[in-house]
């Protein structure tokens, strides 16, 4: 049985992105996935895994950061190592993952949804680094001063809207993430 949580969340997508971008959210698949329109699919695609809240907004959030040519590639053709990553390439997840996981904190804010940085990676040693907590911390205060990408401020907009949270942007919001 789907959430009713999530069924306003991809409606809110919709609401938000159809129109203008061609892109529906799309939930219960096994792992995340972006497919760009095809010959058998007119839409683009940004499927998340199951029907989870924050894979959902996790996703959005990179979506929101990927740009015109990046969204004509599936999955953004973005790198992505599965789980069990080394301590370098858990170094470069981070690297890259500060910013998607900025906004989706942002988006959880807007949607009145818990948010935990994520390490992404369950068979390694640890969970997120202290100093990737800081640079996920840091940059959505940073969002919130300087202000999100385009597609992101209409998402955190939309969200605070159908789901009444107030100002997503204010950065008090955001003094310590939870690991």
């Amino acid at each position: 049985m789907t959430d009713l949580r999530i069924t306003r969340l991809e409606a809110v997508f919709r609401d938000t992105f159809l129109a203008r971008w061609n892109t529906l959210l799309v939930g219960g698949a096994d792992e995340p996935l972006y497919l760009p329109a095809s010959g058998d699919c007119p839409r683009h695609r940004l499927i998340y895994r199951a029907d989870y809240f924050a894979s959902a907004l996790h996703e959005t959030a990179h979506w929101c950061i990927a740009g015109p040519a990046r969204r004509l590639r599936v999955d953004f053709g973005y790198w992505y190592a599965p789980d069990g990553r080394s301590a370098a390439q858990q170094r470069a997840f981070e690297a890259v993952e500060v910013r998607p996981q900025a906004l989706e904190w942002t988006f959880s804010e807007a949607a009145g949804h818990p948010f935990y940085v994520s390490a992404d990676n369950l068979a390694g040693d640890a969970g997120p680094s202290p100093h990737f907590v800081e640079a996920v911390r840091d940059q959505a205060r940073a969002y919130c001063q300087r202000g999100l990408p385009e597609r992101a401020h209409l998402f955190a907009e939309a969200l605070a809207r159908e789901f009444g949270t107030g100002n997503p942007f204010d950065k008090r919001r955001y003094l310590r993430p939870p690991a």
